[in-house]
């Protein structure tokens, strides 16, 4: 009897009729808990589901009771690795691999538990062993590349991006990969970038017709949305929340669709702060874009561009009559189905910025951006150069915004002090590899590794923003800049040193400067850039003046205003309602 329950479990599994399968499954075990087998694809089963803890219940029996059984061990590591135990998850891969060296896949998952561990190095030999192995491995050659980037070698991962597009025209994660680590490098202009975009835009085509509304009334309560994979502890967030908070919502329905796998404190936080909360995980494109379709959605938002955990798919579907872009991407979509992209006058200036492939800029006045500083919040820390010690520069962003040109810039700032250090925080400081490459690239230009500090990033929002205690002067990376970092280092009293570029990446930090009055940090030229930070470090008086006055300045500045911002971010909301051609204008 069990055996053809069994077997008519698997033909349902195979025919991807999940449920079916499942209670089969459910009825083999009911008869015999050992059944090694049930007890196996029913694991795998409840992981595809989205239920991973089930799934390792499930696994953890299926392996004790056959220990030589290498897929099990592998997608044991899968179910772990979905709920977040990533050493476990490794150690289930490797296991995996003791008994069957070949296994590809196991090796494959291995490197992608690795990467999320920060062990950089080891995750990049993983990929390269899968790519010894098969050559046309597009995954690995992708995540191969995601790894180069982290370390900071961004031709190498650029190279591996395009290799993995090579492999596969239509993989849409390398060509996201490849257009955010084009941002990166200071040797291409920013017109190729924008190419770049524009071709991976045409792959999608026309945008089918907006949806119809039955109220097309401009004044009525708007129904907007917020689509991001960032609805968690990440940059994004720290902007967003101020706006949800300020919201009227008299006059607007606020949706967030998330992408959040491993929702969080900050999740559940922003959740309160939302009339309607979809969870976008696991759900395809269409049934995402149907959704949104569904729930009546009139502008939708997007804050993620190119970054990880997008739905841009769905925006080009056209799932709501206006569509948007702000806040998590430092450039155009490429999209012509996104009506809109969302910046200031300072950041994309007139006449100099163009509209992209469908996107017309919106310039709110007074900043794009509105900081929500953390509330677990260490005090301001006097300039630790007043005590006597050496000037400290520093610059707590990710290693792969450290471009050719800023090091050389920092480098030439370093030989012009030579007493100062530097210190670099960052996530993959953790790893050696990434450590290595970046103390070369100084000595490259001169500066001996004993002036360097390099710090792996720390777990709590306070032991984070202390460490800005330990800097005299923080130094925004170009061509592109930092945003939080640069907030956070303002709120802390740490000046910032930035450099007018010549693209909205490049630009954030002028913006960021001009809603706080601080002008007076902003260079127009490398050269420009290392006097300021000169003249600054070597006037003690003028530091501690600007230590003692940045975090009030900020507290009543634009860039803290959340009532202000939402008002204006809300207004611009109407003009881009009202200016639908399918409105009649």
């Amino acid at each position: 009897m069990i055996g053809p329950l069994f077997d008519a479990a698997i033909r349902r599994h195979q025919a991807g009729a999940l449920a079916e399968a499942e209670g089969l499954y459910r009825q083999v075990l009911a008869i015999r808990p050992d059944h090694t087998d049930a007890l196996y694809y029913l694991g795998v089963l409840a992981c595809q589901l989205g239920r991973p803890g089930e799934a390792v219940a499930l696994l953890e029996r299926a392996v004790a009771a056959d220990p030589a059984r290498a897929s099990a061990h592998n997608n044991l590591g899968l179910a772990l690795q979905a709920l977040g135990h990533l050493e476990p998850a490794a150690a289930a891969y490797r296991q995996a691999l003791a008994l069957q060296p070949a296994n590809t896949g196991a090796r494959y998952n291995l490197g992608n538990a690795l990467q999320e561990l920060g062990r950089l190095d080891e995750a990049a030999a993983a990929y390269r062993e899968v790519l010894a192995a098969d050559p046309a491995d597009a995954e690995a050659q992708n995540n191969l590349g995601a790894v180069l980037q982290r370390q900071g070698r961004l031709p190498e991962a650029i190279a591996d991006f395009r290799a993995a597009i090579a492999l596969r025209p239509d993989y849409a994660d390398a060509h996201d990969n490849l257009l955010l680590a084009l941002n990166y490098p200071s040797d291409i202009s920013a017109a190729e970038i924008a190419d770049a975009h524009r071709r991976w835009g045409a792959l999608y085509g026309a945008p089918p017709p907006a949806p119809q509304r039955d109220d097309p009334d401009p004044a009525r309560r708007l129904r907007i949305a917020y689509v991001s994979g960032d609805l968690k502890a990440h940059s994004v967030a720290f902007f967003l929340e101020p706006l949800l908070r300020a919201h009227d919502r008299a006059t607007f329905e606020v949706t967030c669709y998330a992408e959040v796998a491993l929702p969080d404190a900050v999740t559940e936080r922003l959740k309160g702060l939302a009339d309607r909360w979809r969870s976008t995980v696991g759900l395809a494109d269409d049934a995402v874009a149907e959704m949104i379709r569904a729930d009546g959605i009139d502008i939708l938002i997007d804050l993620a561009g190119h970054t990880a955990a997008n739905r841009l798919p769905v925006f080009a579907r056209r799932p709501a009559p206006v569509a948007a872009t702000w806040l998590g991407y430092p450039n155009v979509t490429g999209l012509v189905a996104i009506d809109w992209r969302i910046v200031d006058a300072v950041s994309d200036p007139p006449g100099v910025a163009e509209d992209g492939p469908g996107e017309r800029l919106l310039r709110l006045e007074h900043g794009f951006l509105c900081y929500a500083p953390p509330q677990d919040c260490p005090a301001v820390a006097p300039p630790p150069s007043l005590a006597g010690a050496a000037p400290v520069f520093g610059s707590f962003n990710n290693p792969a915004k450290l471009s050719d040109a800023g090091i050389e810039t920092w480098a030439a700032l370093l030989t012009r002090v030579p007493e100062a250090r530097l210190l670099l925080k960052g996530h993959s400081f953790d790893d050696a590899g990434a450590r290595t490459l970046c103390l070369d690239r100084f000595a490259a230009h001169g500066i001996a590794p004993e002036r360097l500090t390099l710090r792996p990033w720390t777990g709590g929002v306070a032991e984070h923003l202390a460490a800005y205690g330990e800097v005299d002067i923080a130094l925004d990376p170009f061509p592109y800049n930092g945003t939080t970092t640069t907030c956070e280092a303002l709120w802390m009293g740490v000046p910032v040193i930035c450099l007018a570029g010549d693209r909205h990446a490049g630009r954030v930090g002028e913006s960021l400067l001009s809603q706080v009055g601080l002008g007076e940090l902003l260079a127009n030229d490398p050269a420009a850039y290392v006097d300021l930070a000169v003249a600054l470090a070597t006037d003690p008086q003028r530091l501690s003046d600007l230590r003692a006055g940045l975090r009030p300045r900020l507290a009543e500045s634009s860039l803290t205003d959340a009532n202000g911002f939402a008002r204006r971010f809300e207004a611009a909301l109407r003009g881009m309602w009202a200016k639908r051609a399918w409105l009649g204008d």
